[in-house]
């Protein structure tokens, strides 16, 4: 039972670090070799596959074995980090963009394919402790390669920092590797449906509420993201090192984010009406109006509570 946690622990754990990777350390690292405020933001494109998952996610299903899908991916996704490791990102921008995209490819596949071990592993009972290890293996490798590798890039480099990375994947590769899982048959009884790929999303369409949930979850994640995304930049653009942010904004952040995810469970299990929902959505959106308003009275680094000292100091 403990090889079954530690197992799932490893898959979530480097399912996160093209997340953290292309999220925190990437915009960080372009923008310090002198790429566009333009050319960060259009990287976001990259996310692409992810949002078309539903698309290829029933075929994870349908077709082969998860340990199959999983061990194809993870070589995929250790191949990208050897390829971008050959790569100088400021001269051949467009190519590690292109390695990029391919890394969200494998790596929205294995979401799927992990998703789906975590469904065979884990009894009903199982599934409250499953998920607490999927929330904070996933965020433990997002902040190494968002924050903790963004801490040491300036020691470790470019190069050899991808090629540490694709080794992470060759052990997650021979750990998958030994655990055995459903035989094939076992396994891909889903594709026994009479269900085409459309008939399937039209289902989930009929499901109460899924398009107003979608449209909610859209909305608010592109302004989380243009918080997350941007706001590190114009620290970075204001004299804050890469280190720093790497600490702060990576490792500190991270553990108020595992801290929030796992509070946000809590009160959710314990209390499910809109009223909640709303006070912690209001909360967020304080939270962005803060950080507007740092950048918009953050100038000659001067920071905005000096600033507010400075207008309530009688002269």
């Amino acid at each position: 039972m403990t090889f079954k946690y530690l197992l799932l622990f490893l898959l979530y754990f480097v399912q996160g670090i093209p997340y953290g990777l292309q999220s925190g350390l990437l915009p960080i690292y372009f923008r310090t070799v002198g790429v566009s405020f333009t050319k960060i933001s259009l990287a976001r494109l990259l996310y692409l596959p992810w949002i078309l998952k539903v698309l290829w996610a029933p075929f994870v299903d349908w077709y082969f074995t998860k340990k199959i899908w999983l061990l194809l991916t993870m070589w995929g996704l250790a191949l990208t980090c050897l390829a971008c490791s050959l790569l100088t990102p400021e001269v051949d921008f467009l190519w590690v963009a292109i390695i990029l995209l391919l890394m969200n490819l494998f790596a929205s596949v294995q979401d799927v394919a992990v998703d789906g071990v975590a469904i065979q592993l884990l009894g009903h009972e199982e599934v409250g402790f499953g998920n607490s290890i999927q929330v904070v293996a996933y965020k433990l490798g997002s902040v190494l390669a968002g924050g903790g590798l963004l801490a040491f890039l300036h020691h470790l480099g470019w190069r050899a920092l991808f090629v540490y990375l694709a080794l992470l994947y060759v052990v997650a590769i021979i750990f998958t590797s030994k655990f055995h899982l459903r035989s094939p048959s076992q396994d891909s009884h889903a594709k026994d449906t009479n269900l085409s790929l459309w008939d399937l999303l039209h289902e989930l369409l009929l499901v109460p509420d899924t398009p107003w949930t979608a449209g909610l979850i859209l909305i608010y994640k592109l302004g989380e993201q243009g918080s997350v995304s941007m706001f590190p930049l114009f620290l970075l653009d204001h004299g804050f090192s890469p280190q720093k942010l790497g600490f702060w904004n990576g490792i500190v952040a991270t553990v108020f984010s595992i801290t929030g995810s796992s509070l946000g469970g809590h009160l959710t299990s314990k209390n499910r009406n809109s009223r909640l929902l709303q006070t912690l959505l209001t909360l967020r959106f304080c939270n962005l109006l803060f950080q507007t308003w740092v950048m918009v009275t953050y100038t000659n680094k001067a920071v905005a509570f000096e600033v507010l000292s400075a207008r309530g100091c009688p002269s």
